[in-house]
């Protein structure tokens, strides 16, 4: 089902909760590069991924929803990785791995109240982040 209207503009019932609440440039990347992917293989899960690693490259997952990264880029492992869809590399849920540093990170582990994270790498304080929010 397309996610953009005549218009070309993000239908809101069409998008998932984080997006609802995420700025208008967000939604409008996730629905484009969704289209996009539809009219190219089809509605269905491929069609959902492009458009969450399109999503990915610009913006960042911030608790509930998703907010522009100060550059743009591959946010993990996975991301940065052409065959991604054969399943290979790390992915963090929206965090963007490469675009923070530990403190970075460290600082949003310690705002969300995980514990352990003085002694966790920068891998594992994105994944806890992940699995956080």
């Amino acid at each position: 089902m397309p996610k953009t209207n005549k218009q070309g503009k993000p239908k809101e019932n069409e998008l998932p909760g984080t997006l609802k609440r995420s700025p208008k440039k967000a939604q409008k990347t996730f629905a484009k590069a969704h289209d996009s992917a539809a009219d190219q293989y089809g509605d269905g899960e491929r069609a959902h991924r492009v458009a969450f690693s399109a999503l990915k490259h610009t913006h960042e997952k911030i608790g509930d929803h998703w907010e522009p990264k100060d550059e743009k880029g591959p946010s993990d492992p996975r991301a940065k990785n052409p065959r991604a869809r054969e399943n290979r590399g790390k992915t963090y849920g929206g965090v963007d791995y490469y675009g923070n540093s530990k403190k970075d990170l460290y600082e949003r582990a310690q705002k969300l109240g995980i514990e352990g994270r003085s002694s966790m790498s920068k891998e594992k304080l994105a994944e806890a982040i992940a699995k956080k929010q």
